[in-house]
């Protein structure tokens, strides 16, 4: 999908001021209410926003140690070691991977010992055959698409 000039411009209010109303963001951009909320229902349509919530801080949460656990799973396994990652409430995120291993996953812990009761939950499962842990020790670059907006919003063919 096109994103064009004014889609950037709201994407980055919307980034930059979540709490902000709809029609203070039309004031501030300079356009209509009803242009302004098409847009977004436009955008929300078609999958570029996919949430409004308030992002969470697992450390706050009291989960402050995070790690990346890669999966390796018995052939034929994936959909059900992925339907069982669902029912782990530290698992903040799992994706299907190329590489070493079969799925990658971002897992919170309270500590470290909370995190080894996590993998060995995960290495019990029916299907894994090995897990291979990271710890993140400082986060370098937040998780972060206002860049990577602007960017698409400065290019010619979006």
């Amino acid at each position: 999908m096109a994103v064009d000039e004014l889609d950037t411009r709201i994407l980055r209010l919307l980034l930059e001021q979540p709490r902000t109303s709809v029609r203070e963001y039309a004031r501030t951009l300079g356009v209509a209410r009803g242009t302004l909320q098409a847009r977004l229902d436009r955008l929300e349509r078609d999958g570029v926003i996919t949430g409004m919530g308030p992002s969470l801080s697992p450390a706050a949460l009291g989960h402050p140690v995070l790690a990346f656990v890669h999966i390796e799973v018995t052939q034929g396994h994936l959909d059900e070691v992925g339907d069982a990652l669902a029912a782990v409430p530290e698992i903040i995120e799992a994706f299907s991977i190329t590489g070493g291993g079969d799925l990658l996953t971002r897992v919170v812990a309270r500590d470290n010992a909370h995190l080894e009761d996590v993998i060995q939950s995960l290495i019990s499962m029916p299907g894994v055959v090995r897990t291979r842990t990271e710890v993140a020790l400082r986060e370098r670059v937040p998780h972060r698409v206002l860049p990577l907006v602007e960017s698409i919003g400065r290019t010619p063919n979006g």
